[in-house]
């Protein structure tokens, strides 16, 4: 596990909350006297309140050695993104029954601690909530009553959220548990950045309750036709690491929360918002840079045309991720009716070739689909067989502005940020370059090439791909993180050359 960044003393704490509530009074008044909008202070006005040095979960008990749940306390919210004003509910089971509480935690920087406390609920009563059938498709959809039914207040920004879950024990020293729900506060304001979180891919390899994520068809890992449903609880990561600190939080604490901790750092001005989200190009264009972070794997169509559509209306897109733009997965409605509940895998984008899906042939069943789109036309790279592996980024233009300031040279490289899926094969698109290339190796033994790649859109926006799930582990290593290690290989953590090539990339950008 990497080394935690230092907590602050009370004199540090109260000297950085007074600095930087100095820098947003100067920043306001800056901005009076140009004319600017005051929305830019929005971000660094947040941080500057006071973190809690307690938002971590604690205990959590699995079902069983190796399990994916946590049943003495799980839930579920009703939806992946809500806007202040609107309702959220939290479907939590506990068993045995159980009192419980409901912290809610908006992450970001805060002086470095990761996250701060919204609200308190509780105790509430907590009893434990039926295990849903398998259905059609191998489906598992939970339908839970309410715990609890939140108004998201006005004075909430947009963010990730947590939600932790906590039991209170009968009688003094009898232990609690925790785990977490998550959901995503959105907003509809003009902003320099979207950062979408990939909460698709975090349920497309959910398994809760044991082992029915979409990946887990007796058919085949990519066996067409499989659903998920976002009415069930996020179950211990299935991928990389077997460590219970992020059960109930999807992916997100583990590939995004580190960029999302850096812009907050640096008061940037992001907005955040789910996939659902993106299903509309002018949900996009309202910002002038959309962000694709760590592992955003699955797409439903009308997501691919929506930012397609944005990039040629002159939307700015930075695709800090690997592995992304790859499975077909429809919305669909839950049994309910409630719209955008349920995933289903119905092939995938048109990048890999017949001659790759021949090679990879064992990961598909004998029905697969390739959709007519292909994801390198977004990116300008896409995913390549060998799916994953590890590798060093390695500068091939050091030439480029997005090197200045780094100091690197040809050949330079940042150890172990490449993986543990990537891009590669960069599409034949005018004026496209490749800034880094390199080789990853699969099980530590089989080669593939990868490529990181940068060209112009029709209103000479910029797109950039970066080429690798890891992109964020080189820009912060915030509380509650820990390093990834997959294939023999891994990332070393903050690195000021990653650090520096985001920053010009955003500048860029106009952020």
């Amino acid at each position: 596990m990497k080394p935690r960044s230092p907590q602050l003393g009370r004199r540090q704490f109260l000297q950085a909350s007074a600095t930087a509530a100095a820098l947003v009074a100067c920043e306001a008044q800056a901005q009076q006297k140009s004319g600017l909008s005051p929305r830019r202070t929005l971000i660094a006005e947040e941080n500057a309140k006071p973190g809690s040095l307690d938002w971590q979960l604690t205990r959590v008990r699995l079902d069983k050695t190796g399990g994916t749940r946590a049943p003495a306390i799980e839930g579920y919210c009703s939806r992946q993104s809500v806007k202040a004003g609107e309702t959220l509910d939290f479907m939590v089971s506990t068993s045995p029954s159980a009192r419980f509480i409901v912290e809610i935690f908006r992450t970001g920087y805060y002086g470095g601690r990761g996250a701060r406390l919204m609200q308190t609920e509780g105790p509430l009563r907590g009893t434990k909530q039926p295990d849903p059938p398998v259905g059609e498709n191998r489906l598992r959809e939970c339908k839970w009553q309410s715990s609890l039914s939140l108004k998201i207040p006005a004075n909430w920004v947009s963010g990730v959220y947590l939600a932790r879950l906590t039991t209170v024990p009968d009688q003094a020293g009898e232990p609690y548990w925790q785990s977490y729900c998550i959901f995503i506060v959105r907003d509809d304001r003009p902003a320099d950045l979207l950062f979408q979180c990939s909460d698709n891919t975090w349920q497309a390899y959910n398994k809760w309750p044991d082992s029915y994520s979409l990946y887990t068809d007796p058919r085949g890992a990519h066996a067409v036709g499989t659903e998920v449903s976002f009415d069930r609880p996020y179950g211990k990561y299935g991928q990389i690491y077997e460590h219970p600190l992020s059960i109930g939080s999807g992916e997100y604490l583990l590939w995004e929360f580190p960029l999302a901790y850096w812009l907050e750092q640096h008061g940037y001005d992001v907005t955040y918002c789910a996939n659902l989200d993106c299903l509309t190009a002018a949900q996009i264009t309202r910002c002038k840079t959309f962000l694709s972070v760590g592992h955003d794997e699955y797409w439903d169509v009308r997501q691919y045309d929506a930012v397609k559509s944005a990039i040629a209306s002159g939307t700015h897109a930075l695709w800090l991720c690997g592995n992304s733009v790859f499975g077909r997965t429809p919305f669909l409605p839950a049994s309910n009716g409630q719209a955008n509940r349920i995933l289903k895998r119905t092939g995938i984008y048109a990048g890999l070739t017949d001659k790759e899906i021949e090679d990879a042939i064992s990961v598909f069943t004998k029905d697969w689909q390739r959709d007519s789109r292909n994801e390198a036309d977004l990116m300008g790279a896409r995913s390549i067989v060998p799916f994953n592996g590890g590798g060093d980024w390695v500068c091939a233009k050091p030439e480029h502005w997005i090197f200045e300031g780094t100091g690197m040279k040809k050949g330079d490289s940042v150890r172990g940020l490449v993986g543990w899926e990537h891009h590669g094969a960069p599409a034949n698109l005018p004026g496209l370059e490749v800034v880094a290339e390199g080789t990853v190796w699969r099980g530590g033994t089989t080669p593939a090439r990868w490529t990181a790649t940068i060209f112009s859109g029709p209103k000479n926006n910029l797109i950039f791909n970066a080429a690798t799930i890891w992109w964020a582990q080189g820009l912060s290593s915030p509380p509650g993180h820990i390093l990834p290690w997959s294939h023999w290989s891994r990332p070393h953590g903050p690195d000021e050359r990653v650090q520096r090539i985001t920053q010009n990339l955003l500048k860029r950008c106009g952020a």
